[in-house]
C-alpha cells in the first residue's frame, strides 16, 4: 500500500474536510463541508477502483447540496431510490453494500432530521463507512471516519450539554 499515492493524498484532503464538517454546530455549514468532503471522496474511491463507493459518495455530495435548499420527503425518497439503484447495479458483495446503506442513512439524516438526532444517524453512517474503508485499504478514509466519529461525538456532547442545562432549569 502506498501512503502517498494520488488516491491516498486525495483521501487525506477528504479527511480534513470531513473533520471540519463535523466540528460545525450549524447544520447548514455541516452540509456544505460534507458536500466538499464527498467530492474529494468520490475522486478518492474512483482512483482506488471502488465504483460503488465512488457513486454512493457522489450521490451523498449532491444530496447534501440539495438538502440545503429543501427538506422534501419526496426528494429524500428519490435520493434513497438512487442509492438503492446504485447498490443493485454495482454492489457485488455484502461489503459493496456498506457505502450504499451508509448513504441511505445519511439521506435520512440530512433531509429529515436536525441537530443531535441528525448527528446520531450520521454517526451510524460513519461507522459503516469505517468498515468500508478498512476493507478497501483507504488510509485517509479510515483515519477520516475514525476522526469524524470522534468529532461528531464531541459536537453531539457540545449540543447536548446546553439542552440538558435548559431542561434542568
Amino acid at each position: 500500500m502506498q501512503f502517498f499515492s494520488l488516491a491516498q493524498c486525495v483521501g487525506y484532503v477528504a479527511l480534513v474536510l470531513g473533520v471540519t464538517a463535523f466540528r460545525q454546530k450549524d447544520d447548514r455549514r455541516l452540509k456544505l463541508f460534507l458536500a466538499a468532503e464527498c467530492a474529494a471522496y468520490t475522486v478518492h474511491f474512483s482512483l482506488l477502483g471502488k465504483l460503488t463507493a465512488a457513486l454512493s459518495t457522489g450521490t451523498s455530495g449532491a444530496r447534501c447540496l440539495i438538502a440545503l435548499k429543501t427538506q422534501s420527503r419526496w426528494v429524500a425518497a428519490l435520493m434513497l431510490a438512487i442509492n438503492l439503484l446504485i447498490g443493485a447495479c454495482f454492489a457485488r458483495s455484502l461489503l459493496g453494500w456498506l457505502p450504499v446503506v451508509s448513504s441511505c442513512l445519511g439521506t435520512i439524516a440530512v433531509f429529515l432530521l436536525q441537530g443531535i438526532t441528525m448527528r446520531l444517524v450520521l454517526l451510524s453512517s460513519t461507522l459503516l463507512w469505517l468498515g468500508n474503508n478498512l476493507a478497501c485499504g483507504s488510509i485517509g478514509g479510515t483515519v477520516l471516519e475514525t476522526l469524524i466519529a470522534l468529532s461528531n461525538l464531541s459536537t453531539i456532547i457540545r449540543l447536548w450539554r446546553p439542552a440538558r442545562l435548559e431542561a434542568d432549569v
